[in-house]
């Protein structure tokens, strides 16, 4: 059944009162009835829209990434040096995240990839391959030329970076996360610089290395 402007807007408002509910009370420790209460619907309602509270981030994670689009975008746009555009990627998604830090934090718990709300599970494979050809576009823009066989795995690899970073910021207790700030800073300009290097001739066998490491280490199924 084609959704009408009605039920898309109930929706919505589920989706918003369960974000409402994560923030202030946890994760946990809020209810399927709670989310319908706040929303103003019957239970039943919720259920239809949401099977669980997993239904309800995975909606979430989809709304952040649709959200975050133009963003991204416009900050490729501000310069073809690698350092910038992936640091610039990187504080988009701070910024939009940071009213929900507590949630990530809590969620942050499930990465064994069988469980739906990793970010390495099937369920959200749709998301991490579309975040993954935003760092291709961030590398295709800029002024870097990498050889084909570590090329192609370079989106992967940065999503992985970019995926500890954002870790380490959900914890960082710093005064408006500095020290992720200066992490991103000093770690980002390593990266960069490796890339570079790496199509030095004498380093061919290193690059071997790394891509036969990289293809054990992510192969996906």
């Amino acid at each position: 059944m084609k959704p009408t402007a009605k039920s898309d807007e109930t929706r919505a408002r589920i989706l918003a009162a369960a974000m409402d509910l994560f923030r202030r009370q946890g994760f946990e420790e809020t209810t399927m009835r709670e989310i319908a209460t706040e929303a103003g619907v019957a239970t039943g309602a919720a259920y239809y829209y949401f099977d669980s509270k997993d239904a309800i981030v995975l909606a979430f994670y989809d709304q952040a990434q649709q959200e975050m689009e133009p963003l991204l975008e416009a900050a490729l746009t501000r310069t073809k040096d690698l350092k910038g555009r992936v640091g610039a990627l990187l504080e988009v998604k701070f910024q939009y995240f940071e009213p929900n830090r507590r949630l990530l934090g809590t969620l942050a718990a499930h990465a064994d990839p069988e469980h739906r709300l990793s970010p390495f599970s099937e369920q959200t494979r749709a998301m991490r391959e579309r975040d993954m050809k935003v760092f291709a576009r961030a590398l295709e823009g800029s002024k870097i030329r990498v050889s084909g066989d570590l090329g192609r795995h370079l989106p992967r690899i940065l999503w992985m970076y970019q995926m500890g970073l954002i870790l380490f910021w959900i914890y960082d207790r710093s005064a408006a996360q500095q020290r992720t700030r200066a992490l991103l800073a000093k770690s980002l300009g390593i990266v960069v610089r490796l890339i570079r290097i790496s199509e030095f001739p004498l380093l061919r066998p290193v690059r071997k290395l790394v891509v036969d490491l990289v293809e054990t280490m992510m192969e996906e199924s």
